[in-house]
């Protein structure tokens, strides 16, 4: 076999595991979006009043897709099209620089680099295993939806304009991954382009003109400046437009050239972009192991905060939009009731939903600092660390506590800025309890994904990262999701973000709080105790 074979197979066989997730998860998706849209928006008045809704309201088209028609399908592609394509653009930057920076960290991509594979042919063979990913996300994708009974030329076009995302996002992760020194790094910084991409096509949407039929809209300028944007011009089961496609396809096989032609223009383990140099002596705040650990991760932490405080303000400002919308369409508002589970007013229901998708946040932001563990031991530097008097059980402990203080941060920036908003709207003086306790019932729910990734690190720690995150992207499915797609009421529960307590009338129904605290503790404890006993396990 020849070495483009070997290190292609190589790559396959490393990301078998990962890529079956994200791959078939991305169909689940399109699968069940569809029975969500079949089952909640039946008549073609249900989808007439949401798009009306949509069109008149900016913040709704900045988190939905396109609107380009009232048929099931183009209003499935309105639903979850840019979710799709998001699903396909986290896959490929990821693997684009754990093959690439993160091999080259690690230390591997100078052992193959020395065989006569060379330097540039690694990079090749990831890019042709990005492609091929993309190509069965794509595959799968038009297969679920085509199952459902929609027409095939939009289910195809759907499958690949969320592969084309997919492949923009390889060459701009390829091409991080020569800016910057770190797996860490150019991770970072392709999350944020995602996110800075995914806002601008919202703007651009939001910014748009809508049709006389108030069914459709004509996106402004900045939408084109996004691959998510160039995703949602093809507008999937009405016109079926190919060629905004090619634009991201174009964008990612340009980039991904660009980053082959770098990589031959700097030193092994260097990047583009310089290192910032630390302090000569540490400041007196990293005298001990959980101020370290707090360093590493504040970062992040931050950035959590941030959208947490985004998600509060708007659970207290939408509530008339969605009381409007309510009114032409009751639909809606038995969605709502279905997600969050709350049973009292409105008000109540919009807070209970977007704190839900809180609980989320908060359980990633816990997720990623307990996963720095695995990456200091899988680097050696958790080594230097257990050389001095501190134990693998505190060090263990410390990730876990500031996991925890994080989704606490999180929370309460969501809690703050849920009291501004119904402050600033002159709102009902009770909805102040109902954001605490849906913040503080969200808290314990997501301080759950602490635990369980640090359960998951001390008996599979090589599976850390793909186990810890699987986790909350199961549970969002069925806390979030479930009751839109007919799951059964025990499987919904089965998510901590669908038991947390709300407020009934003058009390408040604690739901599955107790079970939940439970399971905290016990989690806490087994993985701290079974730590006391496992081996180091660096390398990944």
């Amino acid at each position: 076999m020849s070495a483009f074979g070997v290190l292609l197979r190589q790559r396959l066989r490393r990301d078998r595991l990962q890529l079956t997730l994200w791959i078939v998860g991305t169909a689940l998706m399109a699968f069940a979006g569809y029975a969500g849209v079949s089952q909640s928006y039946a008549t073609l008045a249900d989808r007439q009043n949401i798009l009306a809704a949509a069109l008149a309201n900016p913040v709704i088209l900045m988190f939905r897709g396109l609107p380009s028609g009232t048929s099931e399908g183009a209003f499935l592609a309105f639903e979850v099209l840019p979710w799709l394509a998001l699903l396909a653009a986290l896959m490929s930057t990821f693997l684009a620089v754990r093959h690439t920076r993160g091999d080259e960290e690690a230390g591997r991509a100078e052992l193959v680099w020395a065989t006569p594979a060379g330097r540039r042919l690694p990079t090749i063979a990831t890019i042709v295993h990005g492609i091929l990913a993309n190509v069965v996300l794509a595959a799968l994708t038009t297969l679920a939806l085509v199952a459902t009974g929609l027409p095939a030329g939009g289910s195809l076009l759907t499958g690949a304009a969320a592969a084309s995302c997919g492949i923009a996002f390889l060459g701009i992760g390829l091409l991080a991954a020569q800016f910057m020194r770190t797996s860490r790094g150019a991770n970072s910084l392709t999350v944020w382009v995602l996110v800075a991409t995914f806002l601008i096509r919202g703007i651009g949407n939001a910014a748009g003109t809508p049709s006389d039929d108030l069914t459709s809209m004509t996106s402004a300028w900045p939408a084109w400046l996004s691959p998510f944007g160039w995703v949602e011009q093809t507008r999937p089961y009405d016109t079926d437009i190919v060629w905004p496609m090619l634009l991201g396809l174009g964008f990612g096989f340009v980039l991904a050239g660009a980053a082959v032609a770098l990589q031959s223009l700097r030193d092994i383990d260097a990047g583009f972009v310089a290192e910032r140099l630390g302090r000569v002596s540490a400041r007196p705040t990293l005298a001990s192991p959980h101020a370290l650990v707090w360093r590493l991760t504040s970062g992040s932490i931050v950035g959590w905060a941030i959208g947490g405080a985004i998600t509060g303000i708007l659970a207290t400002t939408l509530s008339g939009l969605v009381d409007q919308i309510s009114g032409e369409n009751p639909a809606v508002a038995d969605i709502l009731k279905k997600i969050g589970g709350a049973t009292g007013g409105l008000d109540e229901v919009v807070v209970t939903v977007f704190f839900t998708l809180l609980g989320i946040l908060a359980a990633c932001c816990a997720v990623q600092t307990v996963v720095r563990a695995r990456q200091e031991e899988a680097h050696g530097t958790a080594e230097a660390v257990l050389a001095t008097p501190v134990g693998r059980v505190r060090w263990l402990a410390n990730f876990v506590i500031v996991g925890i203080v994080a989704v606490l941060i999180v929370v309460a920036a969501a809690v703050l800025a849920g009291w501004a908003g119904v402050w600033s709207n002159g709102g009902d003086a009770s909805l102040y309890r109902i954001v605490a306790v849906a913040g503080l019932g969200q808290a314990v729910a997501a301080s759950i994904f602490a635990v369980l990734t640090a359960l998951v690190f001390v008996l599979l720690p090589r599976a850390t990262t793909a186990v810890a995150w699987s986790l909350v992207l199961l549970a969002a499915l069925l806390g979030m999701f479930g009751p839109l797609f007919g799951l059964p009421e025990w499987s919904a529960n089965l998510s901590p973000f669908a038991v947390t307590p709300v407020v009934d009338g003058s009390g408040v129904d604690v739901r599955g709080l107790w079970w939940l605290m439970l399971a905290l503790a016990a989690g806490a404890a087994g993985s701290l105790a079974l730590m006391r006993r496992r081996e180091l396990a660096p390398g990944a």
